[in-house]
């Protein structure tokens, strides 16, 4: 598993953010954000329900190891791409990733929960930008993509174009969005404590950087989603008997 310091950042965070900038990506990457994140726990449920993840120190280690072997490697990679395609108005490009991110999602929850906080965070940009006509029609364009449903990471690119905010600074901000979700849902489902909460969230930021470097790294022949294990637990979860969670 790559570490923290595998890869040297070069820039700050907010490196070339305006205070504008920086807030709005501090927005997106919020969980008070509508786009239903905190009602997924992205297959942790089920693993607790199969004793897999029992203690803070399993809980950590499934996240950490979830960063950098399933989000780095393919969401984070997708928007690492995705970013500049908004940029450069290339809706082929942009279409193409979309397709790519609905194709790896190998159960229905996993499928529903992308399209959903997809559409949810195109609604709220439709929302934000409503008074502006070309903004309105790009999100539009989202929302069209192949008669199909945008997933989350091509929607989260576009919203950090708005922002205005480097590739690693987006990467960054939704990293932490997806940790804090996550976290929060081993608070509620190990159980765990606030303050185990917080360990945790502490190990995941000092990782994030890593998995950052290395979805920037990858191109379209070496960006992957190969997770069998979250596939076979996600079926699973999908007829658990009692859940708390939609994925």
């Amino acid at each position: 598993m790559p570490t923290a310091t595998t890869a040297v950042m070069h820039t700050d965070a907010a490196a070339g953010l305006t205070p504008h900038s920086f807030l709005q990506l501090m927005w997106l990457a919020s969980p008070a954000l509508p786009i239903g994140g905190f009602s997924y726990s992205e297959v942790l449920e089920a693993a607790i329900n199969a004793a897999l993840v029992t203690t803070e120190k399993e809980a950590s280690t499934w996240l950490l190891q979830q960063l950098h072997l399933a989000q780095s490697r393919s969401d984070m990679a997708a928007i690492a791409q995705a970013l500049p395609a908004w940029q450069n108005r290339d809706l082929a490009r942009v279409q193409q990733l979309n397709d790519w991110v609905l194709s790896t999602r190998e159960t229905s929850e996993l499928r529903l929960q992308t399209e959903q906080m997809g559409k949810s965070l195109s609604d709220w940009l439709r929302n934000q930008h409503a008074a502006d006509a070309e903004r309105s029609a790009q999100i539009d364009q989202l929302a069209a993509l192949s008669q199909r449903t945008p997933s989350y990471p091509i929607a989260f690119a576009l919203a950090a174009t708005y922002a205005q905010a480097p590739v690693q600074e987006a990467l960054l901000a939704y990293a932490f969005g997806w940790a804090e979700n996550m976290v929060q849902a081993a608070i509620k489902a190990v159980p765990l404590g606030q303050n185990a909460g917080q360990r945790i969230l502490a190990q995941l930021a000092q990782e994030i950087p890593a998995a950052v470097a290395h979805a920037q790294s990858l191109t379209d022949s070496t960006r992957q989603a190969f997770s069998p294990m979250l596939a076979i637990l996600s079926a699973q979860h999908e007829h658990q008997y009692s859940r708390l969670f939609r994925s």
